[in-house]
């Protein structure tokens, strides 16, 4: 079983920068893939980012790329997701989430088996 609870969520202005974390309990921190999905309102959840677990392999959602910066510390069982750039469109609620996967697979939200319940991030124009 592994527990993940996201902060840093909040209100920023267009063109502002958040820092998002999240921090796991629970079964094998280090040994997993972790992602970031987020959800606006009236929308389906998306990918944004996932990091392998020893960090050495990111993924992308083009719609961040350039403005996103994910990483973790195995040491304190977080991961960071590290955003610039804001815009409207980025307001949602973010989710992380802890799986298994490689390559293009890690873009799937079927493969992460656990979630935490979303910090919500909003962007004002």
């Amino acid at each position: 079983q592994v527990q993940l609870v996201e902060s840093g969520g909040g209100l920023v202005q267009t063109g502002g920068s958040l820092t998002l974390s999240c921090a796991a309990s629970g079964r094998t921190f280090s040994s997993r893939v972790m992602g970031w999905f987020r959800q606006a309102p009236g929308k389906e959840r998306e990918f944004v980012v996932a990091i392998s677990w020893s960090g050495g392999s990111t993924y992308y959602a083009d719609s961040v790329k350039g403005r996103a910066t994910i990483s973790r510390d195995n040491a304190k069982d977080t991961v960071y997701l590290q955003m610039n750039s804001l815009t409207p469109e980025d307001t949602a609620v973010y989710y992380c989430a802890s799986g298994g996967c490689s390559g293009y697979r890690c873009w799937q939200s079927r493969v992460y088996d656990y979630w935490g319940q979303g910090t919500q991030v909003t962007v004002s124009s």
